[in-house]
């Protein structure tokens, strides 16, 4: 599936959040208030998904 903004709407970018947060807690510690800010922004689309990867994991990557 295509989850671009233009390809998706705000509930299928929902639940794809929904689920991947879902994943990341079962292995990890719980989304800090700027990964949740930035998978709103997704949602709401404001920006992409591969934006969001990117800041997520750069994120990441600074704080190890």
């Amino acid at each position: 599936m295509d989850y671009s903004i233009k390809n998706s709407t705000v509930e299928q970018r929902k639940e794809l959040v929904k689920k991947a947060l879902g994943i990341s807690m079962s292995g990890a510690d719980v989304p800090t208030d700027d990964t949740l800010k930035l998978a709103r922004q997704y949602i709401e689309g404001k920006i992409e998904l591969k934006e969001l990867q990117e800041k997520v994991i750069n994120k990441y990557n600074k704080n190890n």
